[in-house]
């Protein structure tokens, strides 16, 4: 009986590793555990939205993604209605959110690229904004492949992410 090579993706299986797609592997629901920002030596420089941010990213199989990021701790409007903040309120709410939403792609097997639709921010909408990726389940890392300018410095942002396997769950 004549026996043929694996292929790498038939040894990765016997291995144990995933051999899906990247793209494959983004697809679900994510819970921020964590979002900083770094210097270009890599070192730490502080916590835009606070040390205990929270947020969600979702990645359908259909190519689209939505993200929200906030403060924990926003202060609620004095008033009770949504459009009724001040200025100031308002102005606090939105440096206290991160969000956008559009379709997504994947280039190669570590960098995936939103395309907003809307934004939050509105620099960023029909933007195209590539994302390193490291992904080690649960486990999903995203940063920047370059700097960015962010209050007045150049830095690289670092969000972390853990999959939720239920909605409404934690993990």
């Amino acid at each position: 009986m004549r026996r043929f090579a694996g292929t790498e993706s038939d040894e990765a299986m016997q291995r144990g590793a995933d051999v899906r797609s990247l793209r494959e592997r983004l697809v679900g629901y994510w819970r921020l555990t964590s979002y900083t920002m770094h210097d270009g030596l890599g070192v730490l420089v502080g916590y835009p939205l606070g040390d205990d941010a929270t947020g969600c990213l979702h990645y359908t199989a259909d190519g689209f993604m939505s993200v929200q990021i906030m403060r924990l701790h926003r202060p609620r409007y004095q008033s009770g209605g949504l459009g009724d903040g001040t200025d100031t309120e308002s102005a606090a709410a939105a440096r206290g959110y991160v969000a956008y939403a559009g379709p997504y792609h994947v280039q190669g097997d570590s960098i995936v690229v939103h395309e907003p639709q809307v934004s939050l921010f509105p620099n960023w909408v029909n933007a195209s904004m590539a994302r390193k990726v490291v992904l080690a389940e649960p486990r999903l890392e995203l940063t920047t492949p370059e700097l960015l300018p962010f209050g007045g410095r150049f830095l690289t942002p670092v969000l972390v992410w853990e999959r939720v396997e239920k909605p409404g769950s934690t993990t």
